[in-house]
């Protein structure tokens, strides 16, 4: 389906969009930098029953259910990009964003049209309709995990932030060559909500701390036109920079969307060709999305890179 995506973005004027590079600022001090959360730790989530879903927003999150799972262990925190280039070091892999369409299954495309790439993050300056994602999503060339925001951007410096314009595929074949896998849905929902029942926000019912502090890695100001980056952060944030939850679990809200294994199933039905996604994101503002939260769900095209989305890991006994 990137092919897709791909050919329906090629009218947009890519050259008059931003380039999607995000600066940082130091919002507070991470626990990946003071050596309180060590890299590629998993944690132990225990077997039990738990409530999931949400009556209370969108209704992709309805209705909510009793659901139960077996023990297992998730990552701490989203897959790094260090993480990803020792296992592309390793294995010579190369990511659905990094292959260019087929000629002999598109020949009647331009070279151009059938080069590699992915989705960024380039909002237009007359975003009025928020119905309309074209005005802030753009398809660009030789975007993809090592150049997130397009090839003029790279990761240099964001070794410990999560990497992003991975798609299922990859996801799939970092976890299989960490020993992994990837959550489903249930498993994912029951660490997120780190043993508080029925709670809207991974860490209670608020949606923000004491002075309206950003408890996680989200949008402040009206999306997507400003962003006031009161999370000191632009774009991704390094892993550990918000308090874990009950289970000792990192950026279980905001930050990137997570892959999970689940086919996206809505009130519609199945959607072919659809990822669940679980967790909102960096872009996530409360006047569009609000969906930095554990009921959360948003469908992902399986072969597409995108700007906010990654991943963590999950062991099966």
């Amino acid at each position: 389906m990137r092919k897709y995506i791909a050919i329906w973005f090629a009218f947009l004027a890519l050259s008059a969009c931003k380039e999607g590079n995000f600066t940082t600022a130091q919002a507070q001090t991470c626990a990946i930098q003071t050596g309180t959360l060590n890299v590629g730790k998993m944690v132990r989530i225990p077997a039990g029953r738990f409530k999931m879903g949400s009556e209370n927003f969108y209704l992709e999150e309805r209705p909510v259910r009793e659901a139960s799972v077996s023990a297992f262990e998730i990552g701490a925190h989203e897959v790094t990009n260090q993480q990803f280039a020792q296992f592309v070091a390793q294995t010579n892999y190369v990511t659905v964003a990094e292959r260019p369409l087929s000629a002999a299954e598109f020949p009647d495309l331009k070279p151009e049209d059938r080069a590699a790439g992915a989705l960024i993050f380039a909002p237009q300056d007359d975003v009025t309709d928020l119905s309309d994602f074209t005005k802030w999503w753009a398809f660009r060339r030789g975007a993809n995990w090592r150049h997130p925001g397009g090839p003029n951007t790279n990761i240099d410096g964001l070794e410990n932030h999560p990497v992003v314009q991975v798609t299922y595929e990859d996801a799939l074949a970092y976890a299989k060559w960490a020993g992994a896998d990837l959550p489903t849905e249930v498993q994912w929902e029951r660490a997120a909500r780190g043993g508080l029942a029925s709670k809207d926000y991974v860490w209670g019912n608020n949606k923000s701390g004491i002075g309206n502090r950003p408890l996680a890695n989200h949008w402040q100001g009206i999306f997507p036109i400003s962003n006031t980056k009161d999370d000191g952060y632009m774009g991704t944030a390094p892993i550990g920079c918000y308090a874990a939850n009950g289970y000792g679990l990192y950026d279980m809200a905001g930050n990137v969307w997570e892959l999970t294994k689940d086919d996206y199933v809505d009130e519609r039905g199945k959607q072919a060709g659809m990822k669940t996604a679980r967790g909102g994101s960096f872009l996530c503002g409360d006047n569009y999305c609000g969906r930095y939260r554990p009921a959360a769900r948003t469908p992902v095209e399986i072969n597409t890179g995108m700007q906010h989305v990654g991943f963590r890991i999950v062991r099966n006994p």
